[in-house]
């Protein structure tokens, strides 16, 4: 029997917000920052080293990333100079699911499907949301194959309904 197939399960900008008001510690903090404006995987950020960061050419080089790969992505906007002093973080993938988990109950996001990869996932949903070519959105992702970033396409239906309007 084949499994049922689980959209992907994202923040909106405004439960973001109210997640990192609701993060004790800074060390957290950008964590979810880099997760939710550059699109990285809980490892990805565990192993991020201050020396992958180029602050001036707002990138992030991943190295060794899920299946051994190498990529660049973007430097979220938000990612100032004094967080690489914070930079590598020196938690567990653990670690950072269980303050996820704390700061979404302390901000009151009343949703027992989310994890920190939804803050990922909340990455590729709002680039698309704002236009962003599904191939280019594919590279920052690291993702092998674009069926398996397609499967943002369906995470909003929002932007679909709203081009139906346009054409009915």
């Amino acid at each position: 029997m084949k499994s049922k197939l689980q959209l992907p399960r994202s923040l909106s900008e405004e439960e973001f917000t109210l997640l990192l008001k609701n993060t004790r510690k800074l060390k957290h903090r950008i964590a979810f920052l880099i997760a939710f404006e550059s699109g990285l995987r809980i490892s990805e950020i565990c192993n991020l080293k201050a020396d992958d960061i180029d602050f001036k050419g707002r990138r992030i080089l991943i190295r060794n990333g899920k299946g051994g790969k190498d990529r660049i992505t973007a430097l979220g906007k938000s990612f100032k100079p004094k967080f690489l002093k914070y930079i590598p973080i020196f938690l567990t993938p653990r670690s950072l699911q269980r303050s996820f988990k704390r700061a979404q109950m302390l901000a009151g996001i009343d949703r027992a499907e989310l994890s920190f990869h939804s803050l990922r996932h909340s990455f590729a949903v709002r680039l698309l949301e704002r236009g962003m070519a599904l191939n280019e959105l594919q590279m920052l992702l690291g993702h092998s194959n674009l069926s398996t970033t397609s499967i943002y396409v369906r995470a909003r239906p929002e932007s679909a309904l709203r081009s139906y309007e346009q054409y009915f």
